[in-house]
């Protein structure tokens, strides 16, 4: 019991709304929400949406992006928002948006037995997938945005023999770095707004006011330094400017080539640089100084697993 409050806090949290436009929310996703595939996973109906370009030629191993929503998302607002579908006929790759569970919908990123029913719902969707399709093993990728980017963090730790590098958008993870005992440096890359509302750049509590449940951030870049660790790359990272209001850090040196990247949008919110924007009274502004997709994508294809 004290889990499921403490999960229905996080979603309440990071979303930053009121119990009872978290109830309308609930409505709209009934309304918006669509998917074209499921399975079943730990005894329950899990459900997805998959993009396949046209371009898609199964004669050929084929890039997968799994691309996961926010809590209190969905599906199709994550491929709205990231628009990643572009990236996928003119890059040649499959994208497929998983659904989270419950209602409203989450990635459970704490330690408990949902985090674990997660993780085995994304192992089974790439079975699925690999079983359709001719899926590069070498080449599948995780991202997400807020819990999503959270869960891609999870990912990293629980499937790095499969998941060959990870992005980050405004990454809500509350979880410390001791559960993460997986020994495969994976590589990073992250997106974080300096003037992000709901998880702050510099840490501390998540931003609702309407929410008595307290959950901690530590700061964007210790966190993202953390990560540099995990990777046994070198102590300090080089820094350039992108853009007048976008600075970017890179961990080089790092274990199997497994770069660690943080992009740091200047008066950026809690959303997807470059993306579909969500409303700006609820979470800030939307960068248009950055790309975040094809700039995470330019990092995917630097980076594959070995083959075994």
């Amino acid at each position: 019991m004290k889990v499921r409050k403490i999960l229905i806090g996080v979603v309440l949290t990071i979303i930053g709304l009121p119990v009872l436009l978290v109830l309308v929310l609930v409505v709209s996703v009934a309304v918006l929400d669509r998917t074209n595939g499921s399975i079943v996973s730990s005894g329950k109906p899990r459900s997805y949406l998959l993009y396949v370009p046209p371009s898609y030629d199964r004669t050929k191993p084929t890039p997968l992006v799994i691309s996961m929503h926010g809590a209190a998302g969905w599906p199709a607002q994550q491929m709205n928002l990231s628009r990643w579908n572009r990236l996928a006929e003119s890059q040649g790759f499959i994208v497929v948006y998983p659904s989270g569970s419950d209602v409203p919908k989450i990635w459970h990123v704490d330690r408990g037995a949902g985090l674990t029913r997660d993780v085995t719902f994304i192992s089974a969707l790439i079975d699925t997938l690999e079983a359709t399709y001719n899926i590069d093993p070498t080449r599948i990728y995780a991202n997400g945005l807020s819990a999503g980017g959270g869960m891609a963090f999870v990912l990293s730790c629980t499937l790095s023999d499969r998941i060959a590098a990870v992005g980050l958008v405004a990454a809500a993870q509350p979880m410390d770095w001791g559960w993460c005992t997986d020994q495969r440096p994976v590589p990073m890359i992250a997106f974080h707004g300096a003037a992000d509302p709901i998880v702050p750049y510099q840490g501390g509590p998540l931003g609702d006011p309407f929410n008595p449940v307290r959950v901690m951030f530590p700061a964007v870049r210790d966190w993202v330094a953390g990560w540099a660790r995990r990777n046994r790359c070198g102590p300090k990272p080089v820094e350039s400017g992108v853009a007048l209001d976008v600075t970017r850090i890179e961990y080089t040196r790092c274990a199997g080539d497994a770069t660690v990247v943080l992009y740091t949008i200047q008066g950026g919110g809690h959303s997807w640089p470059g993306g579909k924007p969500l409303p700006e009274w609820w979470v800030g502004p939307t960068s248009r100084s950055i790309d975040a997709t094809s700039q995470m994508w330019t990092f995917f294809r630097e980076h594959q697993l070995l083959r075994k």
